[in-house]
């Protein structure tokens, strides 16, 4: 059916299918690179994080609140981490409950040596599109996920 045909229901639908397959189709690249070294999307995210968070570290809120996807238990998210020696555990130096989380010299070096990678990655997936189209799905996408949040956060009726 022609796109002028379609409701917008069907159209939102559609568009929403589209969203997943895109994830899906581009997430695959960078859990094939990450699975060579061992480590998970996920993972990797983590290691983002914290080496942004600075040299004090990210706290697990932190960490929760600015993770891509949602993980259920941070907390063994973490220790699977510490277990693989990718990152380690201190208190905060003001606040003794905060646990905070802190990237190794083996968490670092393997995010340094997948940056490049990555950001191949990230330029062949884009590259047939002209910057102000990528410019402009990078701002719809933007707003997308901004009024997603706040129906969210406001108890959007089902």
């Amino acid at each position: 059916m022609p796109l002028e045909k379609k409701s917008r229901e069907l159209v939102g639908r559609d568009a929403f299918l589209n969203l997943v397959r895109a994830h899906e189709a581009l997430v695959l690249e960078f859990e094939t690179l990450f699975r060579a070294h061992d480590l998970t999307f996920t993972q990797y995210n983590v290691l983002r994080i914290v080496l942004g968070a600075g040299p004090e570290g990210a706290s697990c809120q932190h960490l929760a609140t600015n993770l891509l996807n949602r993980v259920p238990d941070v907390t063994r998210l973490i220790d699977r981490m510490v277990g693989a020696g990718l990152v380690k555990r201190s208190r905060s130096l003001s606040d003794r409950r905060v646990v905070l989380t802190k990237a190794t010299a083996r968490g670092k070096k393997l995010c340094d040596d997948l940056f490049d990678a990555v950001m191949q990655i990230h330029k062949n997936q884009f590259a047939h599109l002209p910057f102000h189209e990528l410019k402009g799905l990078h701002d719809t996408l933007e707003d997308l996920v901004a009024r997603q949040e706040t129906r969210m956060t406001q108890g959007a009726e089902w």
